[in-house]
């Protein structure tokens, strides 16, 4: 199977900055649930600094989706749900240690009053599609 396909900016639709508009792919479906800023020990990473818990976020989505047989690359969907759109900066440099711009998925961010805890500043979710 080949790989999805992006569209970043379809006609009559502003292009992105920093998500592709469409992916759209063929295969089995891997569903992430909502990634927080803990460590293997149930610890929280980063207290109060949006860079370290973003970091941590992704490393814990790169476990989950390898366990499912998938990578950063099979990612068609990101969904950021974070306490302060301000930490979206923070959230971008670690994404991109993971997913190079010309990869992007599609992406939704949407600022929250508050996580399961207070001490957590963002949670990420991913859908991807294993193809093959």
């Amino acid at each position: 199977m080949s790989d999805p396909t992006r569209i970043p900016a379809p006609d009559g639709v502003f292009p992105a900055a920093q998500y592709t508009h469409v992916v759209s792919a063929t295969g089995r479906l891997v569903a992430v649930s909502g990634q927080l800023p803990l460590g293997e020990d149930g610890k929280v990473v980063g207290a109060g600094d949006p860079a370290a818990q973003a970091r941590q976020v992704f490393e814990n989505l790169r476990r989950c989706l390898s366990a499912a047989g998938a990578a950063f690359e099979d990612v068609v969907k990101l969904t950021y749900f974070v306490t302060d759109m301000a930490h979206m900066p923070a959230i971008r440099e670690a994404r991109a240690a993971y997913i190079p711009d010309d990869r992007l998925p599609a992406a939704s961010a949407v600022q929250v009053a508050a996580l399961v805890r207070p001490e957590f500043l963002m949670e990420i979710e991913a859908l991807a599609v294993v193809r093959g």
